[in-house]
């Protein structure tokens, strides 16, 4: 929680001895300077950790400018030795003859995959099938009764509830008596 050697049971001890030191009354007064003092240490930690960094940026810029530089006047010898050893190499790959790969052997045996031909007398056979069981599960269409239409609603009210004018009419009577 603080730190990495100060757990839960830790703070409770910490807790208690300030409690028993500083006293109930002092105590809300203390935890505020703590709290006060740990905020401005975050705030300085932070500033140190941008100014640090805004340094490493800062220092990256300027390499970044020498190499550009570099570039500009044609003088490979700034830029370094492993950059100039990874050109010479991607340059001698350019140059190599590409060779074939060697293929395995059992995939030379296999014979070439051929066109796997049609038969329409078959296709319409199985198409047949499929129909002559599609109607033995459902009749056609004509012999199929057609769904009844749903009850229209009723406009009235049930028994049960009453209307707004009755409900009217006894709060008035309730009124009056």
């Amino acid at each position: 929680m603080l730190g990495p050697g100060i757990g839960g049971f830790e703070v409770v001890v910490i807790a208690l001895v300030a409690l028993i030191v500083v006293g109930p009354k002092d105590l809300p007064l203390l935890m505020r300077k703590v709290g006060q003092f740990l905020g401005r240490a975050r705030k300085m930690a932070a500033e140190f950790r941008a100014s640090f960094d805004d340094m490493a940026r800062q220092s990256e810029l300027d390499d970044l400018r020498k190499e550009v530089e570099a570039l500009r006047s044609g003088q490979m010898d700034m830029i370094g030795k492993e950059t100039s050893a990874a050109f010479k190499e991607i340059d001698k790959d350019l140059k190599a003859p590409v060779l074939p790969k060697p293929v395995a052997k059992s995939v030379m045996d296999t014979p070439p995959m051929t066109e796997p031909s049609f038969d329409a007398s078959a296709h319409d056979e199985i198409v047949a099938q499929k129909m002559a069981e599609a109607e033995r599960i459902a009749p056609p269409a004509s012999e199929t009764p057609a769904p009844e239409a749903p009850p229209k609603p009723s406009r009235r009210k049930p028994a049960s509830q009453p209307s707004v004018a009755a409900k009217a009419r006894a709060s008035r009577r309730k009124t009056e008596a």
